[in-house]
């Protein structure tokens, strides 16, 4: 599923194409929103939410997506040929010298923005990662909730209404370098062990932001492919300790999560962290 990082790109990468530019035509599959209301719009604004694409009009309306873990948002210049079928188009948006295609995506709506609030999906999210206002001490009250207290800390790190933008790879990945057991309950931790988890998951989405190819490792690993700590490696050696990468599925969706069991022992955060990639 993408994260806040792929977001944070795909929004930097439509918003020039979008901003200030008035909608001439507007498709979407149905059932589906009304795109019909778009039309004669102007775009205000483009930016991820966390996980979602929101794009703002003058009229107070806004189009989410949500792109779970097939969608994808393509430009194109008018007449351009799509590299998808237009079958699997969730909406599309044509502007003057471009159009905005969403594929695949399981969620499209348009909301009013002043009732964004109240929109369980987005008015419930936590702190946003990358987030220009991002508060970590809201971050850290959200974690501590009764409701999580007694979950594993990767439960909660996924949990979009305590920090928005973490996915899969950020969690396991920051479990890692701050040696972490995910299975560990958010209540055995100390506050400081949540603080550096959060600042963490904020430091590698924005490391990554700019870039399609992520990277958790320190450069001189990835140049020799080596990006990922323990992400997608089960079965294979700890790039640290040398022992053998766990997985297993986790939580009610269920997800797979990957560890390493010398690193992340029980008790193990108490060890030194790496220093965070900047």
């Amino acid at each position: 599923m993408p994260e806040g990082d792929t977001l944070f790109r795909t929004a930097a990468g439509l918003r020039p194409h979008l901003l200030g530019r008035t909608v001439v035509a507007a498709h979407a599959r149905q059932p589906g929103p009304r795109a019909d209301l778009l039309v004669g719009r102007t775009v205000t604004d483009v930016l991820a939410i966390g996980k979602n694409l929101v794009i703002r009009f003058d009229t107070g309306l806004e189009l989410r997506t949500h792109l779970g873990m097939r969608g994808s948002w393509h430009r194109y210049r008018p007449g351009e040929a799509w590299r998808r079928p237009p079958a699997r188009a969730r909406i599309s948006l044509e502007v003057p010298g471009a159009v905005a295609v969403c594929f695949d995506a399981p969620t499209a709506e348009i909301l009013e923005t002043r009732a964004e609030a109240l929109h369980p999906p987005l008015g419930g999210l936590g702190p946003d990662l990358l987030g220009a206002t991002f508060d970590a001490d809201e971050a850290l009250r959200r974690l501590r909730a009764p409701e999580r207290a007694g979950g594993s800390i990767a439960t909660a790190l996924l949990d979009q209404r305590a920090v928005a933008g973490v996915g899969n790879v950020y969690c396991d990945e920051s479990l890692f370098l701050e040696h972490v057991d995910p299975f560990a309950s958010v209540a055995e931790l100390p506050d400081a062990t949540l603080r550096r988890l959060v600042d963490r998951a904020r430091t590698l989405l924005d490391a990554n932001r700019g870039t399609v190819r992520r990277t958790t490792t320190p450069d001189p690993m990835a140049a020799t492919g080596r990006r990922l700590w323990v992400y997608g490696r089960a079965g294979r050696p700890c790039r640290r300790c040398g022992a053998i990468l766990l997985a297993r599925r986790h939580g009610d969706l269920p997800r797979r999560r990957t560890w390493c069991p010398r690193c992340q022992a029980p008790g193990a955060w108490s060890v030194a962290p790496e220093p965070a990639r900047r």
